[in-house]
């Protein structure tokens, strides 16, 4: 699993703070500022967890006294009822922090769980399954590192560490080989992908000499047609099929041999992991 943190993890957890508390937290304050309290995190289904980091970053920006145990890793396979955390310190941090907390747990974990049920049907195939843009404003980097902990791998992350050629871009520079070569022209080393609608298209990318072609929308047979003529090759591309693909025909496109599968529901069609978080006052200010 590629468990790199994401580099902007304590700015987005910053944000999602500053969204949350504005000028402050007006019912956390009618907790005494003394009061202790411990918190049990529980999930109430089975789910592949992911968040950890956010978690932590969350009670560490609100209070450092506030201690997190963790029962499990990101990553992880977990069933319903099953215990994730337990934190301890200032009532008022808990308070505050339990819905930022919850909400990058139960959001990231289920990314990480849906990505796992797709490379989980990949599985001994040689197929790779694969994010796309798609994904929550503000929580890219996020929902990529959910995607690497359920098994899934990242495309680029965004419009600036890989090229795909689409069909406006094509129009606009007149051919796919006009644009493959301006591509290589702006940006020596970066890879290059085409997306290409048909066996003629995919034949210019060869031609072309990009990296890789993004197979849109192609039957089962022009998907073997187009391993086939990519064997042939002394230079193979990588070949990704996409459009229209989802769990019930998952495994069928990857066994024509397609290097991978770009899946936009991993990040966008998500639906939150269901989580209870239970506190405990542990001790309040003696009373005058």
């Amino acid at each position: 699993m590629d468990t790199r943190i994401p580099h902007d993890l304590q700015d987005t957890v910053a944000r999602t703070l500053a969204e949350d508390l504005g000028g402050g937290d007006l019912t956390a304050s009618l907790v005494p500022a003394s009061a202790r309290a411990t918190a049990r995190v529980i999930t109430r289904e089975a789910a592949i967890i992911c968040g950890r980091p956010y978690v932590d970053a969350v009670f560490s920006t609100l209070d450092p006294a506030v201690r997190v145990t963790w029962h499990v890793a990101d990553g992880d396979s977990v069933s319903p009822n099953q215990l994730l955390f337990e934190a301890e310190g200032p009532a008022r941090a808990l308070l505050t922090g339990e819905r930022s907390a919850l909400n990058f747990l139960q959001t990231l974990s289920a990314t990480a769980t849906a990505a796992r049920a797709h490379a989980n049907a990949l599985e001994g195939t040689g197929c790779r399954i694969l994010d796309t843009r798609k994904t929550i404003p503000g929580l890219r980097q996020a929902q990529k590192y959910a995607v690497r902990c359920g098994g899934g791998h990242n495309h680029r992350m965004g419009l600036f560490d890989g090229i795909l050629i689409k069909e406006n871009h094509i129009a606009a520079a007149g051919s796919i080989t006009a644009a493959v070569a301006a591509a290589r022209k702006l940006a020596p080393g970066v890879p290059v992908e085409v997306e290409v609608e048909t066996l003629a298209e995919l034949e210019e990318a060869f031609t072309a000499n990009a990296d890789m072609a993004l197979l849109d929308e192609f039957s089962l047979e022009d998907l073997r047609t187009a391993v086939a003529k990519n064997r042939l090759r002394q230079k193979p591309l990588g070949l990704e099929a996409s459009g229209g693909i989802d769990m019930s025909t998952l495994r069928t496109v990857a066994e024509t041999g397609v290097d991978y599968i770009s899946v936009g529901a991993l990040t966008k069609h998500v639906r939150a992991v269901d989580l209870s978080m239970r506190l405990s006052i542990l001790s309040r200010p003696a009373a005058s």
